[in-house]
């Protein structure tokens, strides 16, 4: 008898254990964290594995009727990889490249039969690679030669021209990281407007440091990106900042599972569809339609702006970051305050 009560009572005291640790709430994070798993890989795989060049913005610069010709030509091509449009002269079609109106440009000779390719691999080697491509194999059935001249070419010590997304990447980790800590550093307790304001003031200096470290590793310590650090300095802060105060905002609104909603906003939605690995117009349509929309898409493309384009074409992608930042620190002193007045309303029912 004195056996077998032992053993109820061990095995009683085991569910007991097991029931204090898989309780609802744990069994709905862990869950929440398979889905997370899940998600990273779809993105990532569904967005990377088979890229491919949709509707380049592309220019045609040719003697008279030439230029319709080549237009329609290259409008005909399999899969339309490429938006041509025709362009008055070489120094237009420069220009337009540096402006990033258009990511390349074929200049049509009126003589003989070597044409020149215009690229610029400082905002993706592996869409300038793709164009050199096609064009090739355009000009070959046409029995033309082509020579290609990079008018924004890639650093020497910036592979595929990666730097800058894992720059910004950088950035965006900090900035979820820091939020993260601090909205759970004191047991993910409600922020009140006071912690709220702490929060986001330690999250701008945080943005601060974070973006003048990157700017200063990327530049002047590794010689991986030109452009100038101070810029790259604020794009930096910008984007800490941005990311950590949507973080704070959505931990402020949603409690822990916030976070997850976070990573699920800035890795597995906006990395794949930054424009990294591959620019925008080799990604599928979905991923090519959100990734301006979230930091590291508008990021990426703002430090390969000021790396390579002059800081032209700026101007989008930092209202997008600007909203976001906006936004965020609204929303979580917002739901700081609503949290506050939520157990104030609450104390005469209780009393009653």
């Amino acid at each position: 008898m004195s056996h077998t009560s032992g053993t109820s009572d061990r095995n009683a005291s085991f569910r007991d254990e097991v029931r204090d640790a898989v309780t609802p709430r744990a069994t709905l994070l862990v869950l929440g964290v398979i889905a997370l798993q899940l998600l990273f890989i779809a993105s990532y795989v569904g967005a990377l594995h088979d890229p491919k060049a949709r509707d380049v913005p592309f220019g045609v610069v040719a003697p008279g009727a030439a230029a319709g010709q080549t237009v329609a030509r290259l409008e005909r091509l399999p899969g339309t990889p490429l938006d041509p449009r025709a362009v008055t002269d070489e120094a237009s079609a420069r220009k337009k490249i540096m402006d990033r109106e258009i990511d390349g440009a074929l200049v049509v000779t009126a003589r003989g039969t070597r044409d020149t390719l215009l690229v610029a691999s400082g905002g993706g080697t592996a869409l300038a690679t793709t164009l050199e491509r096609l064009v090739t194999e355009l000009e070959g059935t046409e029995r033309r030669t082509v020579q290609t001249v990079d008018v924004a070419p890639a650093s020497a010590h910036d592979f595929d021209g990666l730097s800058s997304f894992y720059l910004v990447v950088g950035w965006c980790v900090g900035g979820y990281l820091c939020a993260s800590i601090l909205a759970i550093s004191t047991g993910a307790r409600p922020a009140n407007p006071r912690r709220a304001a702490i929060r986001l003031i330690v999250m701008a200096l945080v943005a601060i440091v974070g973006g003048l470290g990157g700017a200063v590793i990327i530049g002047p310590v590794l010689g991986a990106l030109p452009g100038s650090v101070v810029d790259l300095w604020g794009l930096g802060a910008l984007i800490t900042f941005a990311v950590g105060a949507a973080t704070l905002a959505l931990q402020g609104v949603f409690g822990i599972v916030g976070i997850g909603l976070a990573i699920l906003l800035v890795v597995i939605a906006g990395n794949p569809s930054a424009g990294g690995a591959f620019p925008l117009p080799m990604l599928p349509p979905f991923w090519k339609a959100i990734g301006p929309a979230l930091p590291p898409g508008a990021g990426t493309w703002a430090a390969r702006s000021v790396a390579y384009f002059r800081s032209n074409d700026l101007t989008f992608s930092l209202l997008v970051l600007w909203a976001w930042a906006v936004a965020g620190t609204v929303l979580t002193l917002l739901a700081s305050v609503l949290r506050r007045r939520r157990p104030e309303a609450e104390l005469p029912t209780q009393a009653g």
